[in-house]
């Protein structure tokens, strides 16, 4: 049995359909500035920093607004995992919910444990030889709590998913080559999910997903060092297939990926049509 049904397959096509041609409009009307003769390119002026004397000179202006597609495409392409994540959790889950806001009465001691832990982290755990999982974390902090000194926060997860047994899942999707101060700052996130909850694993679960390994098939070809340095990695990060197998079962990633390659072949011609010859 497909991990993505009919009617889930058609909404996340419709979905990828349209977010390629509403990037296709924006820069279909994008000016590039065109290389008449070098004299006149030299003295243009570009608000938004567009000028590139050197690639204007030597590459056709349709090259040129493709691969400026291509950059924009390839920046906001995060935004569609988002989506398609919820509309296959909302098949296999009891809810699913995009930009969830997570608010409530929380103890600042327990916030101040929170930067303790994640500073611990970035002074590189100080030459300890065992680094503590995401249990222990939350542990610590659940375990400073107080009556006397609450604060109200609100924290925004990527994505929010209950399931059928009444767990709740929170994820940070992010790039799958974070710099340490996102590293750090996800930690701190998922450490404040847990604590506006009350509750460690398993009742709550917190995740950095990353929606595809550049590296490999699997999570040990993952080798980019900075998570597994600045963050507890084994317990916090799911990579690929892994993620995509909580959201709706273990082959839900390649069905995804089938689903955005037909999306590709059929939008193929439009986007080359649009970008090189205006229509």
């Amino acid at each position: 049995m497909p991990a993505i049904n009919d009617i889930t397959r058609q909404k996340i096509k419709a979905y990828l359909e349209v977010f390629i041609e509403n990037k296709v409009e924006e820069y279909k009307n994008r000016e590039i500035p065109v290389f008449d003769e070098t004299a006149a390119y030299l003295v243009k002026q570009s608000k938004q920093g567009r000028l590139k004397p050197f690639h204007a000179a030597i590459i056709p202006e349709s090259i040129m607004r493709i691969n400026a597609f291509e950059r924009g495409f390839s920046t906001t392409l995060g935004t569609t995992f988002e989506e398609c994540a919820r509309l296959i959790a909302l098949e296999h889950h009891q809810c699913a919910e995009r930009g969830y806001d997570l608010t409530g009465s929380v103890s600042q001691a327990a916030i101040n444990e929170i930067e303790h832990q994640v500073l611990f982290y970035d002074r590189g755990v100080q030459g300890e030889p065992t680094r503590p999982t995401l249990f222990q974390m939350i542990t610590k902090v659940l375990a400073a709590r107080k009556a006397d000194d609450l604060t109200e926060r609100t924290v925004r997860a990527d994505l929010y998913i209950r399931t059928h047994k009444g767990e709740e899942l929170f994820f940070e999707i992010k790039s799958p080559k974070p710099n340490k101060g996102q590293c750090l700052e996800i930690t701190q996130r998922l450490l404040r999910f847990h604590l506006l909850r009350g509750k460690n694993q398993p009742a709550v679960r917190a995740y950095f997903a990353m929606a595809y390994n550049p590296y490999g098939p699997d999570r040990a070809s993952y080798h980019w060092a900075i998570p597994q340095k600045y963050m507890p990695f084994d317990s916090t990060v799911v990579i690929a297939q892994d993620f995509w197998t909580l959201i709706g079962g273990p082959t839900t990633y390649p069905e995804l990926i089938g689903i955005y390659r037909t999306v590709g072949k059929e939008k193929s011609k439009y986007i080359i049509d649009a970008l090189s010859f205006g229509f």
